[in-house]
């Protein structure tokens, strides 16, 4: 979505072990102002245990896909601090999002750079509402056949910037 500026806002998807207490982030995917987008596998210390079968059919990512390939936790908030600044950046599932970021971070003993704010914020109940159809949309329009986080932070920008274009918007 834009700003008043015409600017599209920042926009963050994460994918995780499963859900819960003890789930942890695999993957961090960003959609940044500018339109560049990245994504990175986060290796998991050997404390993170959390594993649901599941969640990996969704995301389709192996721990030992995350061993081979990921960011040791450190690495990886190092790098989103760098790509996402002093920016706020919005998430549609900003609960999860906003613990599995603590995780990291925590892990990382870094502080984070970038505000996270839930993606409902921008917008009044109404459009609220128009958001997963909308969503699904943008889905279509990129022509995502893949599930990864940067495609997923993709296709709710696009989202966003869809519904700012309708009338109704709130004006954040």
């Amino acid at each position: 979505m834009t700003t008043p500026s015409g600017r599209l806002h920042c926009v963050i998807d994460i994918d995780a072990s499963g859900f819960g207490r003890q789930s942890y982030p695999i993957e961090v995917g960003w959609a940044l102002a500018d339109g560049r987008t990245g994504c990175l596998l986060v290796r998991p210390p050997a404390h993170w245990t959390h594993w649901d079968d599941a969640a990996e059919r969704v995301h389709g990512i192996s721990r030992e896909t995350l061993a081979q390939h990921g960011h040791a936790p450190g690495d990886a908030a190092q790098r989103l601090n760098a790509e996402l600044g002093h920016e706020i950046v919005y998430s549609d599932a900003w609960g999860h999002d906003y613990a599995w970021l603590a995780r990291l971070f925590e892990e990382a003993q870094l502080p984070r750079s970038f505000r996270l704010e839930p993606a409902a914020s921008l917008f009044g109940e109404t459009l609220l509402g128009q958001l997963d159809e909308v969503h699904k949309a943008a889905f279509t329009e990129l022509a995502v056949t893949r599930h990864r986080a940067s495609n997923d932070a993709r296709a709710l920008q696009r989202a966003l910037q869809a519904l700012d274009a309708r009338p109704g918007r709130r004006m954040r």
